[in-house]
């Protein structure tokens, strides 16, 4: 059994790839391992109480998706202090997955080149096969 690993952050595009990526681990009888990336603060104080607070959220997004996808397939979940690009990454060889599948908004190639959209760095950077998802119309 391979694994597809799913960057999952609740937005529209969020869910829309967690929709294909179930579809696909179903027909191919894949896990489903559900990733929320968060590059955390590294100073104190009232940025370490949004830390605490991004992660009780990250909690409740993982618990909605995990139920999102139903019986009958192997989910996982996993909260990575890292940003959403190099945690995918990272994930995805550590579970030598079989693809990742992430989210978009339909940004221009330029724009995502410009302001470093997740799945611009996927692609370009990932050995394995990246699969992005078009949100919801």
């Amino acid at each position: 059994m391979s694994t597809i690993v799913i960057g999952y952050d609740g937005t529209s595009g969020a869910r829309a790839a967690l929709r294909e990526a179930v579809a696909l681990a179903r027909d191919l009888g894949d896990a489903l391992h559900i990733v929320f990336a968060y590059e955390h603060t590294r100073a104190g104080g009232e940025l370490a109480d949004q830390d605490s607070i991004v992660m009780q959220h990250a909690d409740t997004l993982l618990g909605e998706a995990e139920a999102e996808a139903g019986d009958g397939l192997a989910v996982s979940t996993e909260v990575v202090l890292q940003s959403p690009a190099e945690a995918l990454l990272t994930v995805a060889e550590a579970r030598d997955a079989r693809m990742i599948v992430v989210g978009s908004y339909g940004e221009t190639p330029f724009k995502g080149a410009l302001v470093g959209s997740t799945p611009h760095r996927l692609v370009h950077l990932s050995s394995r096969p990246v699969l992005v998802v078009r949100a919801d119309g």
